[in-house]
């Protein structure tokens, strides 16, 4: 409960940064290609950019080589007991409403704990959800870069330091190949809902 709680407060910070630059349109006012998908939000703003990460090969890799389809980004870790498993669940069946749709998506997860979650634990953890789920970490450096691009916010928190919980905001992000992210997603947003947003920014840009 108290991670639940956590995870909403930060995800409200997260979400002020993230409103802020809701009248900032991300393509250019009335020139925005991709207005209808958005539901009568404009997503505003420099959010989202590039990344360097490791697989769960072991493998580094850049955003550029993880997001080959469109792709729904989630931040979170491992050991998150309840907010990260029903976001990274709700993602994976959206993907799958998608592929009854004859569309190609894939989840990504990128932890935020890379102390603890490394390349082999990230990727058993992915599979676990989907198996074409692309499970990421990295140095420090590495995941604190892709956090800011996205505007993440993460914290460790202090105690035991086998058993710690990280506070996280907790979006979900969609982003397509060669243009990046076009939105994020609440997460109380439905599976049926993430998929019908991801087809129709996937459908506009011709992915």
């Amino acid at each position: 409960m108290r991670t639940s709680i956590i995870a909403a407060v930060a995800g409200a910070l997260a979400f002020a940064g993230l409103a802020g630059m809701a009248l900032a349109p991300r393509f250019g006012g009335a020139s925005d290609a991709f207005a209808k998908c958005r539901d009568g939000q404009v997503a505003g703003g420099d959010l989202g950019g590039p990344f360097t990460l490791v697989n769960g090969a072991g493998q580094t890799v850049t955003d550029a080589e993880v997001v080959t389809e469109p792709s729904i980004l989630y931040f979170g870790f491992t050991s998150c007991a309840d907010v990260c498993p029903m976001d990274m669940a709700r993602n994976a069946s959206a993907v799958e409403i998608l592929e009854e749709r004859g569309i190609e998506a894939r989840p990504v997860f990128v932890s935020v704990d890379p102390e603890r979650d490394t390349p082999e634990v990230v990727a058993s953890y992915a599979e676990a959800f989907h198996p074409r789920t692309v499970g990421l970490t990295g140095s420090p450096e590495q995941v604190a870069e892709a956090a800011r691009a996205y505007r993440v916010y993460y914290a460790k928190q202090d105690g035991d330091p086998d058993y710690y919980l990280v506070d996280h905001s907790s979006f979900s992000y969609l982003v397509l190949p060669e243009v990046g992210f076009v939105d994020f997603v609440n997460r109380d947003e439905s599976p049926e809902a993430v998929a019908d947003r991801l087809q129709c920014f996937a459908e506009v840009a011709g992915a």
